[in-house]
């Protein structure tokens, strides 16, 4: 009967694991599509905001961009899920993996301040903060990962 927790625990692991990979393959998948169609999404937008029908060309540039910066930071996170999937997560491509997400949402803080230039909203300034949050949040968790990288790589080279 000891197992019957277990087994549950189990099962709900295994089921945000698939959950998990599945919703990064579809962000994945999804990013793309979305930011090979910017400039068909955008000039549709700008029959509704005139803003986007102004600044069309700088639009579509802008969240251009930003979308393939959101990609690639999808990428790196699924490179992750893949080493935790493997049960090896402490490895030098983590490390680099979180430096990457770092620099990429850096960028598009600097991007998001360009578009807040042509057109500011308070949605804006959120995907700012929270950019600017989670670049820290990667570049630390680097600099943890590194670390843990590091004494892992002692404590194998001591046995």
């Amino acid at each position: 009967m000891e197992n019957v927790p277990d087994s549950e625990e189990a099962v709900m692991k295994d089921r945000l694991t698939i959950f998990t990979k599945w919703m990064l393959d579809a962000m994945f998948v999804g990013g793309i599509l979305v930011t090979l169609t910017l400039p068909f999404s955008i000039r549709f937008y700008g029959t509704i905001n005139p803003r986007f029908e102004q600044y069309y060309g700088q639009m579509v540039l802008l969240f251009a961009v930003s979308g393939l910066l959101a990609v690639l930071i999808i990428r790196e996170l699924r490179k992750i899920f893949a080493s935790v999937l493997a049960d090896d997560c402490f490895v030098r491509e983590n490390v680099e993996s979180l430096n990457r997400m770092g620099t990429y949402s850096f960028l598009i803080v600097l991007v998001s301040v360009g578009r807040a230039c042509l057109y500011l909203t308070p949605a804006v300034l959120v995907i700012i903060l929270v950019f600017i949050v989670a670049g820290l949040f990667s570049k630390v968790l680097a600099q943890v990962f590194d670390r843990a990288v590091n004494y892992k790589l002692e404590n194998d080279l001591t046995i």
